[in-house]
């Protein structure tokens, strides 16, 4: 059964007539999902200090949003690099303030947004290259940042988790050739997508009538991966990498009425076969990108706690 607050949602979307995001160009695109937070999420939570900086790139600087909270230490505190969602095409530091906000004061650790460049004007690589950089600089700076570079994790949701995992498995082939590299801590992957060929049965399942639909699906992929032999690259879709070993431990995170569900799932298992240590929940009841609208979406709450407490528990752990 879909969730009744989900049900009322989209009920809503249709009565005030909202476009499908693929029936529009990627600018009205943007401007809409910006502007849906004020109807879908509460005002933001207080954290102690919320500094925007920037940080290089391989294709320019790199915008960064920094969430500290007042439980957090002023020096080696812990902290999440976070990738919001958003198709690669649309979505912003402002999309995802509030959870990000959140994750600050539930897990007590820092919260370090990442805002890469988008497609279509920045196709693939481009988001890939901007979320390794932004990691790598964020652990090479950790002590000026006042934070502790054992103690810095990956995650995002949809995009964002595709992106997070991306980097963790980067980040392992590039201890392989520099011992000294930066590894993830944890992987906090939030409904992420890990298949870009959109082959698995929930794709057809829940391809219509619960937001992320087949066809928006397709706008994003068509502007992100305008090449279709990337769609195996794993840079791409994470699950298609040749192990999945020697990973930094995982959350992963799905809605039972989300066409992503099962490549969550499938790339839980992976992690699980290889030996990489994960928990695996999915939000039965929920539809894609119901984790930011803690106002429309009662659930959204619970998952939040969740996450912040699987944070936790890994800081406390990666001491």
């Amino acid at each position: 059964m879909l969730d009744p607050d989900a049900r009322a949602l989209l009920d809503l979307l249709v009565e005030k007539n909202i476009p499908p995001v693929h029936t529009v160009d990627p600018i009205t695109a943007r401007e809409a999902y910006v502007s849906r937070r004020f109807a879908t999420q509460h005002e933001p939570s207080h954290v102690a200090a919320v500094t925007n900086t920037t940080c290089p790139g391989k294709g320019g600087s790199i915008g960064l949003r920094m969430y500290r909270p007042a439980s957090a230490p002023e020096r080696h505190a812990p902290a999440l690099v976070f990738y919001h969602g958003g198709g690669w095409v649309i979505g912003d530091l402002d999309t995802h303030d509030g959870l990000c906000r959140h994750l600050a004061n539930r897990s007590g650790g820092v919260v370090v947004a990442v805002d890469y460049r988008l497609a279509p004007e920045d196709p693939f690589p481009a988001a890939v290259d901007d979320a390794i950089d932004a990691f790598t600089w964020v652990a090479a700076q950790a002590s000026t940042l006042g934070l502790d570079p054992h103690r810095i994790a990956v995650g995002g949701d949809s995009a964002g988790g595709n992106l997070a995992a991306v980097v963790a498995l980067n980040q392992r082939e590039e201890r392989a050739r520099d011992p000294g590299a930066p590894q993830p801590c944890f992987q906090l992957l939030i409904y992420p997508a890990t298949d870009k060929r959109m082959q698995s049965p929930s794709h057809e399942a829940n391809g219509q009538g619960y937001l992320l639909t087949h066809d928006t699906m397709r706008y994003f992929r068509g502007h992100y991966l305008p090449n279709a032999s990337h769609y195996s690259d794993w840079r791409a879709s994470p699950l298609l990498a040749s192990s999945h070993a020697n990973l930094p431990p995982a959350l992963v995170l799905t809605a039972g009425f989300d066409p992503l569900r099962d490549e969550g799932r499938q790339y839980a298992d992976a992690l699980s076969a290889d030996g990489t240590r994960c928990t695996y929940v999915c939000f039965e009841r929920q539809i894609h990108g119901f984790m930011p609208m803690d106002k429309a979406i009662q659930e959204a709450t619970t998952a939040t706690v969740l996450c912040g407490e699987a944070l936790k528990a890994a800081y406390t752990s990666a001491q």
